[in-house]
């Protein structure tokens, strides 16, 4: 599924449709550059779980646990990792097999382990389309 925003507002209010829909133990991976909106689509999404305290990005803390939600919400963020026996280190296991809901920025540097089944989200900027348009692509990821 293929979805344009035009406004930061926008991309938020697709955050909240996909909290609102989000089911216990769902993981979301969230793929786009530095300043696509990563993080006001997360806002978005602990918005439609019912978390009203503010949301960032957890750059420096590896992950952000909010449980203040109808579900807890998980929100990682593994730019800076440096191998995945980091993330053993945290008990990712714990929050991917939880449930609540987790959301992993930069997840395609963690792809080796990630569940068999999570949803990616791709956003995408094109200036010629304008400032604030981003292209995000929302597609169920099977591995095998």
């Amino acid at each position: 599924m293929q979805i344009e925003t035009f406004s930061p507002e926008e991309t938020f209010e697709l955050g909240r449709q996909i909290g609102r829909e989000a089911k216990p133990g769902e993981v979301l991976t969230l793929i786009g550059d530095l300043g696509v909106g990563k993080t006001v689509f997360t806002q978005g999404v602990a918005a439609g779980l019912g978390i009203e305290e503010p949301v960032s990005s957890p750059t420096f803390t590896i992950v952000q646990v909010y449980e203040d939600g109808r579900l807890p919400f998980y929100h990682f963020d593994v730019y800076r990792i440096g191998d995945l026996e980091e993330m053993e280190e945290i008990g990712y296991e714990d929050y991917f097999y939880g449930g609540g809901v987790t959301m992993i920025e930069w997840a395609n540097l963690i792809e080796d382990i990630l569940p068999e089944i999570y949803r990616e989200i791709r956003i995408e900027k094109n200036l010629e389309k304008g400032f604030d348009y981003r292209l995000i692509t929302i597609e169920e990821v099977h591995r095998s």
